[in-house]
């Protein structure tokens, strides 16, 4: 499955838009992440404990986005953004999102 944050894919031409497709993960830290990410925030610098929450989320919200987008009978996903917010102060939520479409060699 190819996923691009672009609209057009050298080699590829796009024969048909299935519509959006999306992935979405919620995810939080456990208490002792939170503690040691807090302890962090006093010494400053880069916050580990956070730092891999989002790379974590990102991938998995990916990995649901190529599910559903094989689901529609995609070969790719196009135009993929991510988009993340917080929920509440112990949530991150991330959504990575494009359109599934069908491709043909060029």
């Amino acid at each position: 499955m190819i996923v691009a944050t672009t609209e057009n894919l050298v080699g590829y031409r796009i024969t048909e838009s299935l519509g959006q497709v999306f992935g979405v993960v919620v995810r939080s830290r456990g208490l002792g992440g939170n503690i040691i990410a807090s302890l962090r925030t006093i010494l400053g610098g880069e916050i580990k404990e956070y730092t891999a929450l989002v790379e974590d989320t990102r991938r998995h919200a990916i990995d649901r986005l190529v599910r559903n987008a094989q689901l529609m009978g995609a070969d790719a996903v196009v135009m993929m953004r991510f988009d993340s917010g917080a929920i509440g102060q112990a949530m991150n939520e991330v959504v990575a999102y494009g359109t599934a479409v069908k491709l043909a060699p060029v």
